[in-house]
């Protein structure tokens, strides 16, 4: 059997094509479209129609590379930047009605379920109690279980782009107080969540999501090209001397740092700022980067527990829609 699916996030549409015998998802091809849809909506802002054009654009060409490739229709779902906009079920509609893929959004606690099931069938039982931490465009997930789905989770808005916004917009480098600032906001949201994470205690933890991986390397962990089963882990202490060093530079020139990549270089530093003070609280010294998150739950999921869950996301998705999609208007040739 051969699935896929299609996430669509703060600035990239990923598709992951997967062979599902045995039970594993293994990837038979990757795809990205880079759309940058957080530098086009503001926090809580609707996602304008030129986005929705590009964003549209992009499923249909995910979906048209999933087909040449032998598997049935995506698994799709969009994460924050799209869940949190007003216009959410506008744009989610227009995207059915135009592409023929159902598009939908998860609550943030469901994602982190689904994250946490790709993580611990990554780090496998032996892993023992596992706690998770995935920073996104515009949430912060946590999770804690002892068994393949987790005891708790939490969706906290603190999002690495989001609190870019919202605390380093007018300053490049920021000032010492805003950062600061932030800080106080983070521990403030963080507080009754990292109690609950230290009175579990853990016996592993571990960090996903792109913000996570490009931080692991600055703070010393192998690069991409070794491949995913190399042991990668970041420690408290470093990612301490990485904010000092994202702190000192504009976002221009920490996309010259290891790892920082030009598209994330501005929210890089608040994506460290919630690692740092997240681990901190917990007591967490250290984590393991995960190279398996949300799209590999997704993939699981579906393979452990059949298509009828996913389709029942849909439903309440398409149930909630507006009778008619948006209307957009559709590039010329000359424009």
């Amino acid at each position: 059997m051969r699935i896929s699916v299609v996430d669509v996030g703060s600035n990239t549409v990923r598709l992951v094509v997967a062979d599902a015998e045995g039970g594993v998802p293994l990837p038979v091809h990757t795809a990205k479209w880079r759309l940058r849809l957080s530098e086009q909506v503001t926090p809580g802002g609707p996602i304008p129609e030129k986005a929705v054009e590009q964003l549209v654009h992009a499923v249909a060409e995910a979906s048209g590379t999933a087909a040449r490739w032998g598997a049935a229709g995506p698994l799709a779902f969009a994460t924050a930047v799209v869940r949190n906009a007003p216009n959410r079920q506008e744009v989610l509609h227009t995207v059915r009605t135009r592409t023929g893929v159902d598009l939908c959004t998860l609550p943030g606690e469901v994602e982190a379920e689904l994250t946490f099931l790709g993580a611990r069938r990554w780090m496998g039982w032996r892993s023992g109690p596992l706690a998770l931490l995935d920073i996104g465009g515009g949430t912060l997930e946590v999770a804690f279980g002892r068994g393949r789905l987790p005891d708790f989770v939490a969706s906290l808005p603190l999002g690495a782009r989001r609190l870019t916004h919202e605390y380093f917009a007018d300053d490049d480098p920021p000032s010492p107080e805003q950062l600061r600032a932030l800080r106080r906001k983070v521990r403030h949201q963080l507080r009754d969540v990292a109690a609950r994470i230290r009175w579990e205690g853990p016996r592993t933890a571990v960090a996903t999501s792109r913000t996570f991986q490009q931080l692991g390397r600055l703070c010393g962990a192998a690069p991409g090209r070794r491949g995913p089963f190399v042991d990668r882990e970041m420690r408290r202490s470093d990612l301490r001397e990485a904010i000092r060093q994202l702190a000192a530079l504009p976002a221009a020139d920490r996309a010259r740092l290891p790892g920082i990549s030009a598209p994330r270089a501005a929210q890089s530093l608040a994506g460290a700022v919630v690692g740092h003070t997240a681990m901190k609280l917990t007591g967490l010294r250290s984590l393991t980067v995960c190279p398996w998150a949300i799209r590999e739950g997704v993939l699981l999921r579906h393979i452990e527990d059949g298509p009828s869950w996913w389709a029942e996301v849909t439903r309440l998705n398409a149930e909630e829609a507006p009778a008619e999609p948006v209307p957009l208007r559709i590039a010329t040739a000359s424009t």
